[in-house]
């Protein structure tokens, strides 16, 4: 972060924090973001849209014994930060009171107060439009260079710069600048009721990092091209080979259910498993925030603690909840520095990168053991009960047949238990790199597949 900038929004969090004292608040923390970004969007080798926005947000949280109100502004008047502490202060005296809610003690307090070290900032000036439309064109041609791929529907390429700033009546002030970069393709393939589509998409930290748009472009097109002929699979019991573009997906309902909002509501369906096994013996899932170019890095968490590599699942075993420090003091633990938060509301539990445990088999020695079943590349909708873990999505993807991709298909519905599904899962040895959850393609076994 640019000491000049760091210097603005230092100020900014100061005075909201001034502001709160003096219109009553017994504690009080600020955040401060400044953020531009830039995209272009090209269809038929010719711009399509363009984007740029530049803004600054401010947010407030005031607590007065027991109750908390947040508000937020991108106005940032002395008139209007005086306006803001004033509403609430008012809210937050109108608030339920909730005893656990509170800053954290200054000894707990993150001795870092900056991203150094973790790189999260590549440092490059904001780039030129014409900089950006080459990339999104030069995706788009790679994608339309594939045979069968009958057009792009889109292709494109974007920057951003982020910078944010956290202050408390406790006495903690820091923050840290982020950059973005990202190019996608989106291909078609086929007419009217047969076409297909498909897409790439890749970002990063640092621009450096990105692949070419022309590897993207190529993924997307080839993808799109290997959908021609989807049709419905048959229905039965199967087992179902996650690709790694969707496995995420599966691990990110455990993490709903370990996270301490729903854990303190008694609304999860891994309630009581503590210490338990969740995943098969040899599997870890584990948060390391301080991944350096990684995109949900952090030195401190959104209450200010330091962050740390931890296990959620230790050999297969669930060894700990996500908590911030208001669900800790609910369950009578430790905060796990998980907090995160925006301009507008107050903290709540979240993770940054994930990392499950990748196996020793390739997605093709999976697919050859299955014999008969489903490899599942896209999903859509969700019906997922949070309380008993009952599962069900609609998905896409190609079905195996004879330890061999048969054709795709389309226009279907996997169904099962995660508690069970999450236990009878073989991670592939594809372990994607630069991902905020980095996770392997994953065989399921006996799943439902409802199709014809």
């Amino acid at each position: 972060m640019a000491d000049r900038d760091a210097a603005d929004l230092s100020q900014l969090t100061a005075a909201l924090l001034d502001a709160a004292r003096k219109a009553g608040a017994t504690e009080a923390d600020a955040v401060a973001v400044a953020g531009e970004s830039l995209s272009v969007d090209v269809r038929g080798g010719a711009l399509e849209h363009a984007d740029r926005a530049a803004a600054v947000e401010i947010g407030l949280r005031v607590l007065i014994g027991g109750r908390q109100a947040c508000v937020s502004a991108s106005d940032r008047s002395a008139r209007t930060i005086a306006e803001m502490a004033e509403r609430a202060v008012a809210m937050a005296r109108e608030a339920p009171v909730d005893d656990m809610i509170g800053l954290a003690d200054p000894a707990e307090l993150s001795p870092q107060r900056d991203a150094l070290g973790l790189d999260l900032d590549d440092g490059l000036a904001a780039p030129q439009p014409e900089a950006l439309l080459d990339l999104a064109l030069r995706a788009e041609a790679a994608a339309l260079a594939v045979d069968g791929v009958r057009m792009a529907e889109s292709a494109g390429a974007s920057a951003m710069h982020r910078r944010l700033w956290m202050a408390g009546t406790n006495g903690f002030s820091g923050g840290y600048g982020r950059s973005s970069h990202g190019i996608s393709a989106v291909a078609i393939t086929g007419e009217g009721t047969g076409m297909e589509r498909d897409w790439a998409s890749e970002s990063r930290v640092w621009q450096d990092d990105l692949p070419a748009p022309e590897e993207i472009g190529r993924r997307a097109g080839e993808r799109a091209v290997a959908r021609r002929g989807a049709r419905k699979p048959p229905t039965g019991a199967f087992p179902i080979l996650y690709d790694e573009r969707v496995a995420a997906t599966l691990i990110a309902h455990l993490l709903s259910a370990v996270n301490g909002t729903a854990v303190a509501r008694g609304a999860s369906w891994l309630l009581g498993e503590l210490g338990n096994p969740v995943l098969p013996a040899g599997m870890d899932l584990i948060e390391d925030p301080r991944l350096p170019r990684h995109p949900s890095s952090r030195p401190f968490d959104g209450e200010g603690l330091p962050t740390a590599r931890r296990a959620v699942v230790s050999d297969g075993v669930l060894a700990g909840w996500t908590l911030d420090l208001a669900t800790g003091r609910k369950l009578g633990m430790r905060s796990t520095a998980s907090a995160v938060r925006g301009t507008s509301a107050p903290p709540s539990p979240g993770v940054s990168n994930m990392i499950l445990t990748a196996g020793s088999a390739s997605p093709a020695e999976l697919i050859r053991d299955m014999g008969r079943g489903l490899v599942v590349t896209s999903m859509l909708g969700a019906s997922i009960n949070p309380t008993t873990g009952d599962y069900s999505r609609g998905a896409a993807g190609f079905w195996v047949e004879n330890g061999q991709l048969a054709y795709p298909v389309n226009e279907c519905t996997i169904a099962g238990n995660l508690r069970d599904m999450l236990m009878r899962m073989t991670p592939a040895n594809d372990l994607p790199d630069w991902r905020t959850h980095r996770v392997p393609s994953l065989l399921v076994e006996g799943m439902t597949v409802a199709g014809q």
